[in-house]
């Protein structure tokens, strides 16, 4: 099935999303890299396996259409450069409307899957919208949001690096702290891994463990999607 490009109204304005499959939706939440060949990867994916995946350009108050990769020094300064323009509370406002589209495209349920900058807005997606199932991955700046964990109603499944050199053990604590009281919440820790260790390609990869919080991802969307 062809790649397509959505456009999804919201008050302040229009972005575009880039969409594959059929089935129930989940939106695929950005790394700080925009929508580039990684995140059309796993779209491309999730669509084999039987859903809609429905990826939102977050940056779009930014810089529209932005697309990096984590291969050369440059792009990385230019993305850590619009993650520090980035407003996460804009963000989650643009995945509820993301997932309001799917919603009125007829998709019953609707979950969402992040990583790095991804994974602290699908906590977020958990802690703010009707999302029915969120999955992040070594999500940044979780802990400094905990004082929103009470209003997580739908489940919840978080990957955490043990060695993320952009979480330190004591944020790492404080999360695991804070949600694994919550029956909704799903913690999976990788002790020897460093942040992205599931992004293909990257410098800390790491195939096994990367194929298993993939795995544990999937079991946790059908049974969580159907």
């Amino acid at each position: 099935m062809a790649a397509e490009t959505l456009t999804i109204k919201t008050k302040d304005g229009s972005f575009s999303a880039y969409a594959r499959g059929k089935g129930p939706a989940i939106i695929v939440i950005q790394e700080i890299f925009g929508i580039n060949q990684v995140m059309r990867d796993i779209c491309d994916d999730l669509a084999a396996s039987g859903y809609r995946a429905i990826c939102p350009d977050l940056f779009w108050r930014i810089e529209p259409g932005i697309e990096l990769t984590d291969q050369t020094e440059e792009e990385w300064k230019q993305a850590f450069d619009l993650f520090g323009k980035f407003d996460p509370d804009k963000g989650v406002e643009d995945i509820a409307a993301t997932i309001a589209h799917a919603r009125d495209e007829g998709a019953e349920k609707v979950g969402a899957v992040g990583y790095c900058l991804g994974g602290l807005l699908a906590y977020l997606t958990a802690c703010r919208t009707d999302c029915d199932a969120s999955v992040g991955y070594y999500g940044v700046g979780i802990q400094d949001r905990l004082g929103e964990a009470g209003k997580i109603t739908k489940p919840l499944l978080l990957h955490i690096a043990g060695q993320d050199k952009f979480v330190p053990k004591e944020a790492q604590d404080k999360v695991i702290a804070a949600l694994k009281p919550n029956p909704q919440v799903a913690l999976y820790q990788y002790p020897e891994r460093d942040h992205a260790f599931a992004r293909v390609g990257g410098e800390h990869y790491h195939g096994d463990d990367a194929d298993t919080a993939n795995n544990r991802t999937m079991a946790f969307f059908k049974e969580h999607l159907g």
